[in-house]
């Protein structure tokens, strides 16, 4: 492990895995994942100061997914694991969208424990998925949501698994926990029909938004998303894509580390998270997920892949 680093970083918090991902044609492959990993991934890819906050096992899986993780320039800020990694089975249809199952009973991604994590220092705090789900990490990453001092923005991918979820009220109540923090708030429109049943997206978005008070960014694949501050919503369309679409694993992650990548870059901070802040960073986020969905797996985009002018 590297030295605990002290500067202004984007501390991302979850699980990583392995997913199996299963071809319509019934090839299987391996590939390392996990929505905070990528996230993290993408984030450093271009160029930002990233510490990844998540149990690692010791198995070989494990240490692939540390190796991945430091090639790419993250810092990892968590102890290891003697328990096996955790698996996702990923199914993609034709499509090339992506279904996920989870076995995670008795394995690494639940096991972060409040002491197994190292200071993350200020800047960005960015957390989501199975991290407000799994025990004991879901305690441990809603205490380092609540620890982060009043300068740090905090960005929460709710990213819902409903076929982990246990019990969805408590699950519920450690969502609006960490909205009461929350700067930033990325959620699909497949969030909003699990976290408000019948209820319009725009009208769920609102009642999220209202729980803290944080802008609140509608994804919608390949659709518009949709910036809620306030009574104002702010439509940014996804350009046409040059090239086809091979899968969407990692996509909505690479949105997010894109996303705050540019953040950070920009010099951006909590006082600055308005509409138009927004505006330019989902149109850099679109253009970094547009990369993503036309390679297999999840492949984020490196800084000189994208436009000289992205920051």
């Amino acid at each position: 492990m590297a030295a605990t680093p002290t500067e202004s970083r984007i501390a991302v918090a979850g699980e990583a895995l392995v997913d199996l991902v299963i071809q319509p044609d019934g090839d299987v492959t391996a590939t390392l994942g996990g929505a905070p990993f990528n996230t993290a991934r993408a984030a450093a890819r271009l160029g930002a100061p990233v510490t990844f906050v998540g149990a690692l096992s010791t198995d070989r899986f494990g240490s692939l997914l540390a190796a991945q993780l430091e090639a790419d320039g993250v810092h990892i800020a968590s102890a290891r694991t003697d328990l096996p990694t955790t698996l996702a089975a990923a199914e993609l249809d034709d499509a090339g969208a992506a279904s996920y199952r989870f076995y995670i009973d008795g394995t690494s991604a639940p096991a972060l424990e409040p002491g197994d994590t190292a200071s993350i220092g200020s800047g960005i705090f960015f957390t989501g998925g199975l991290g407000l789900v799994l025990q004991p990490m879901a305690d441990t990453v809603l205490a380092m949501a609540k620890a982060v001092d009043d300068s740090t923005t905090v960005v929460f991918d709710i990213n819902c698994r409903p076929k982990v979820v246990g019990d969805r009220a408590t699950y519920l109540d450690r969502v609006n926990q960490l909205l009461k923090r929350a700067d930033i708030v990325k959620v699909s429109d497949d969030d909003l029909a699990y976290l408000s049943p019948g209820m319009g997206v725009l009208d769920a978005a609102h009642q999220l938004r209202a729980v803290g008070g944080a802008a609140v960014l509608v994804t919608a694949g390949a659709s518009t998303t949709s910036i809620v501050t306030g009574g104002r919503v702010t439509e940014v369309p996804v350009a046409p894509l040059d090239s086809p679409v091979v899968d969407s694993i990692g996509a909505g992650d690479t949105f997010g580390g894109a996303l705050v990548a540019w953040w950070m870059a920009s010099g951006r901070g909590r006082p600055d998270v308005d509409a138009k802040g927004l505006q330019q960073a989902v149109l850099a986020a679109h253009e970094a997920a547009a990369v993503v969905v036309t390679r297999r797996g999840a492949d984020p985009p490196r800084r000189a892949e994208l436009p000289d002018d992205w920051v």
